[in-house]
């Protein structure tokens, strides 16, 4: 048998970490704090049955749906992007600037495949999204970490950082970061896009937790404040539409839209364009506003759930974030807990059944670090099944801490 590309080991660790989430989401018996995912009272089933049966007709997009169609995507879908998604946002665009891809993450891959060679390096934030490592790890390319604080990335870490180390990206989770739930600050987002222009350095800005905020405000994208085309933004309908629908899109220059349309051509030819149709038409008949509305009331009460359980039922001595939206809080624990060992045993003792994503996997620099982290995401329960999951292990998490006595 033909031997394995090398990239397939490089990817190895990420993937390993994937995989184990995936599968404590999927398992009934245990209350998952792993997943990502909105609420699915969130997933505008009705809707989407209406739409379907409205066009799904020779008279109406029947044969545009089953046909091929632009390597971009849809042009009512691109224009949905520009006026109600980036313009709302202070962020002025074209659609012909946009390109739809399959699901969030394709952009990760896109912009891979235009810019890294192995052994180029791309600077993250510490912690950052495991997922987009895995991709990152696939091109093999050398994830550096870069310091992070209360307000997001350190600009003058990254700084010396771009001088060091030269990368080709530079991948920042500027709202409600994941896995932090953390928010970049408006000066510091006005910094890098600067620093992005004045190194001659991508600005890879993910940001598809952006349009779930119930408290605090809003803030401009970096984006808004690129002068010279060094900022891609990308995003996700995954988290204000359907995670099913795996459509999402990339807001770039001319040049790199150019680009990426050829390597999207030679990857899938465009992203299907029955989910994009249906979304197109879930913003254009005017949906969206309400649907916003219930996304931000059902996750803010499942927030408070979480930080009030957390507060009450975690060890004293324990730090969290208060995240303004998205779906994750971080969980620093006090003492010597090892969290992926702490995983092990909430997830099969059958008095707790709980899962969660232990916080060494989010950071690229090994040695242990975040060893003593988890990311709880609040995202999938109702807000009464989070304080019991969250009592279950917490009472665990303190009776560890007296064996330790």
């Amino acid at each position: 048998m033909s031997k394995y590309a090398k990239r397939m080991k490089t990817m190895e660790e990420p993937a390993n970490i994937i995989k184990g989430l995936f599968s404590s989401m999927n398992d009934p018996d245990v209350t998952s704090f792993g997943g990502g995912a909105i609420a699915k009272e969130c997933l505008p089933v009705d809707i989407v049955r209406e739409i379907v049966s409205d066009i799904m007709t020779v008279e109406g997009r029947g044969y545009e749906i089953l046909s091929y169609g632009p390597v971009i995507g849809a042009k009512d879908l691109r224009e949905v992007v520009v006026k109600e998604l980036l313009a709302p946002k202070g962020v002025q665009a074209n659609a012909d600037n946009i390109i739809i891809t399959t699901g969030g993450m394709e952009a990760m891959s896109l912009m891979c495949q235009l810019f890294i060679e192995p052994g180029d390096v791309i600077l993250v934030e510490s912690p950052t999204f495991v997922h987009s490592v895995e991709t990152f790890s696939m091109f093999e390319a050398k994830c550096i970490a870069v310091e992070m604080d209360d307000d997001g990335m350190v600009t003058e870490d990254l700084e010396e950082k771009i001088i060091k180390y030269n990368p080709k990206i530079v991948y920042v989770i500027p709202t409600f970061q994941n896995p932090t739930g953390r928010t970049l600050s408006l000066e510091r987002r006005q910094k890098i896009a600067e620093l992005g222009s004045k190194y001659d350095v991508i600005i890879l800005e993910d940001d598809p937790y952006r349009d779930i905020r119930y408290s605090g405000n809003e803030l401009l994208p970096i984006k808004a404040f690129d002068k010279t085309g060094h900022t891609v933004l990308a995003n996700s309908f995954s988290k204000i539409f359907s995670p099913g629908s795996r459509i999402g899109y990339v807001y770039a220059n001319d040049d790199i839209i150019s680009k990426m349309t050829d390597a999207k051509s030679a990857s899938n030819s465009h992203t299907s364009l029955l989910p994009q149709i249906i979304c197109a038409e879930f913003f254009k008949r005017g949906y969206y506003p309400e649907h916003h509305k219930l996304l931000c009331d059902i996750h803010r009460e499942r927030r408070d759930a979480m930080i009030e359980s957390i507060d009450k039922f975690f060890p004293e001595g324990t730090k969290r974030t208060f995240p303004d939206g998205g779906l994750f809080t971080w969980v620093e624990l006090p003492g010597g807990i090892n969290t992926t060992e702490l995983l092990k045993e909430s997830t099969l003792n059958p008095d707790v059944k709980v899962s969660f994503v232990a916080g060494e996997g989010f950071f690229t620099e090994g040695n242990g670090k975040g060893s003593n982290c988890m990311r709880l995401s609040f995202g999938g329960n109702p807000a009464d099944k989070i304080r019991i999951g969250i009592e279950r292990l917490g009472n665990l998490i303190k009776s560890k801490l007296m064996e330790e006595l």
